[in-house]
């Protein structure tokens, strides 16, 4: 099989939730396989950092400013996009995250929930992912192709405890992306697919302390998530790369509508 049926060099994919640890892995991994990166960012630090990160690998890249739950932000952001560089072939969306108030923990209950933290987490992770589709979809039209790749969650299809505001909105991730699939196939051709890809546990700097101690074994949430995996481990930034990989480049130019778990086995897993 021909490498070039997997290459990413001259692709414009615009990324936004970049900074964080999965997100930097992923863009890095992009940037150095000659996909041309635009990081869509809220932090003027957090983007400035990664950009430079990814110049000193010899990557193209460039930083645009923007909430992803603000329309007029993120209007503003494909305005400078589309004068930069007229179109993009693909769009991840990749922020996203949780708040303690949209979390039931063991000592509270259902009615304790937080619902001004339901809402903006429901808000981070679905609208955030929905308004720049709507922002960015012009740019793709303008090919009459595109390619949206969304990060949704082992949580969305199999309900966790506590994490509940979390997990629905990645439940809406998945319906959106196969809806979206159709959607936009039946309208504007089939050369337009949307996928996602769903991690299973990956340590990263908002749960580290939920799944381990401070002097690194396992807490009681993170023994449960290694014993219902069959790999034993969880997961590490580069194991996401090769799904990656496969779903921005022509590789894949036949799927759609899929949610491709990379998960160790998680899902496949009944416990017994």
């Amino acid at each position: 099989m021909s490498n070039s049926l997997f290459s990413l060099k001259g692709k414009i994919i615009a990324f936004s939730g970049a900074t964080g640890v999965l997100g930097e892995s992923m863009s890095l991994h992009l940037a150095k396989e000659g996909a041309t990166l635009l990081i869509l960012g809220r932090t003027p630090q957090k983007v400035e950092a990664l950009v430079d990160k990814i110049q000193e690998q010899g990557g193209n890249v460039k930083g645009y400013i923007c909430d992803v739950t603000d329309e007029e932000s993120l209007e503003t952001a494909a305005t400078e996009i589309a004068k930069d560089w007229n179109y993009i072939d693909t769009l991840i969306n990749a922020a996203g995250g949780n708040m303690p108030g949209a979390v039931v923990t063991p000592d509270k209950n259902f009615l304790d929930l937080d619902t001004s933290a339901l809402r903006k987490v429901m808000d981070l992770n679905y609208m955030g992912t929905v308004l720049p589709i709507k922002a960015l979809l012009p740019l793709m039209l303008k090919k009459e192709q595109g390619n949206i790749l969304n990060i949704s969650s082992m949580a969305a299809t199999r309900p966790m405890t506590r994490v509940m505001g979390y997990a629905s909105a990645k439940a809406a991730i998945d319906n959106l992306t196969k809806w979206l699939s159709v959607e936009l196939a039946a309208k504007h051709g089939p050369d337009f697919r949307v996928n996602a890809i769903a991690p299973g546990f990956f340590l990263t700097e908002q749960n580290r302390t939920l799944l381990t101690e401070s002097d690194g074994s396992l807490t009681k949430r993170g023994n449960q998530i290694i014993t219902h995996t069959p790999m034993e481990r969880f997961g590490k930034p580069e194991d996401l790369l090769g799904a990656l990989q496969w779903l921005c480049s022509d590789a894949s130019k036949f799927v759609s509508g899929t949610i491709v778990p990379v998960d160790g086995g998680f899902s496949a897993y009944s416990g017994v």
